[in-house]
């Protein structure tokens, strides 16, 4: 039986490896719900949502307090019919990460049932994919020898977090670059630049002979004359990340002319309107990144099978799992170095 019998809500914590610094937050610990869609043929699906405040609103009681509400909604369901049930989680517009984790599980549980992994179910485009590893903001000394040593892991794109201090990020991208020749750089202000920082950051780089292949959110996510600003007067490709949650977002920055690259995070769009998002820059012909908020294993899974299923990503920014602690890895592919992949048996 493929009807929905019950959905479960539970609260997991996992502590960072070291402190997550971005501009404007310092997380230690990540608080996700877990979803369990479990079918009337005792198959269990699962999802998560990494839910965030400064992004979306969202905060793990408003998740937490939604799950009998969810249970009215989706209980008795076919999860073959899917496409029914996201029409339905559309509804959860104030909680993207809930939205995105609930679909996950659909799918999850769908996909047992026809005994193939879930990239398949989005196209199987693709089997193996490569992240980055992200350097977070810290004093000079700490992002040189983080980005070392990741570069030492086999990493050859890493993410680098700016926006708080100008003068100290100009400096650490051109000594992480000194110390990691032939790495590409995605560099993330996470919205913490005016637009004539964000110009002045991009040239002091551009003047120091480094290349940055995607610079990330340089200011307020609802500055978009500024964001077309950067664009036009950096030599960089731009990307949008808090501007880019919905569909409807995106098809604006589009109109907008606003940036090169969209970052799809299912966490802030759910499945359903990432789909959407893809086919919507396919038509733009805009480049495509796929990243992360602070999901465990189990939550990066989704991410990895959509990635892969669409085979859609020039980037893939999939680490934070290997920046928390977990007491066992769950999901569904096999990571070696910066490589993720996955095989027919990876149901």
């Amino acid at each position: 039986m493929a009807k929905i019998k019950d959905i479960k809500f539970t609260l997991r914590e996992y502590p960072y490896r070291k402190p997550f610094h971005i501009t404007g937050s310092i997380a230690t610990v990540a608080v996700n719900i877990e979803v369990q869609v479990q079918l009337k043929n005792d198959l269990v699906g699962y999802g998560e949502a990494s839910p965030s405040f400064r992004v979306n609103g969202e905060r793990p009681e408003m998740l937490l307090a939604m799950e009998n509400q969810v249970r009215e909604m989706l209980i008795g369901l076919d999860v073959r019919q899917y496409r029914q049930i996201f029409e339905i989680t559309d509804r959860l517009t104030a909680t993207p990460s809930l939205k995105a984790a609930v679909q996950f599980a659909v799918l999850d549980s769908l996909a047992q049932i026809y005994e193939t992994p879930v990239s398949f179910l989005f196209g199987g485009a693709k089997k193996t994919l490569e992240t980055d590893k992200t350097v977070g903001i810290d004093n000079l000394e700490n992002r040189v020898k983080d980005a070392k040593q990741i570069f030492e892991e086999g990493f050859r794109i890493i993410k680098i977090k700016v926006g708080e201090h100008l003068r100290e990020d100009v400096e650490a991208v051109q000594e992480i670059a000194r110390v990691t020749k032939g790495a590409k750089y995605i560099v993330d202000a996470n919205m913490g630049y005016t637009p004539k920082q964000a110009v002045e950051f991009a040239q002091e780089i551009y003047r120091s002979g480094i290349d940055i292949d995607v610079y990330e959110q340089p200011v307020y996510w609802a500055d978009l004359d500024g964001l077309r600003f950067v664009r036009f007067n950096v030599p960089f490709p731009v990307a949008a990340d808090e501007s880019a949650k919905t569909k409807f977002d995106v098809l604006r920055l589009i109109k907008e002319e606003a940036v090169d690259y969209i970052n799809i995070k299912l966490m802030k769009s759910g499945l359903s309107d990432a789909l959407a998002i893809t086919e919507l820059a396919k038509a733009a012909n805009l480049k495509l990144m796929i990243g992360c908020m602070s999901e465990s294993s189990i939550g990066i899974n989704q991410s990895v099978h959509f990635a892969l299923g669409t085979g859609a990503f020039e980037f893939h920014d999939l680490d934070s799992h290997l920046l928390i602690s977990e007491e066992r890895f769950r999901g569904k592919f096999a990571q070696n170095g910066p490589e993720i992949s996955i095989g027919e048996g990876w149901l």
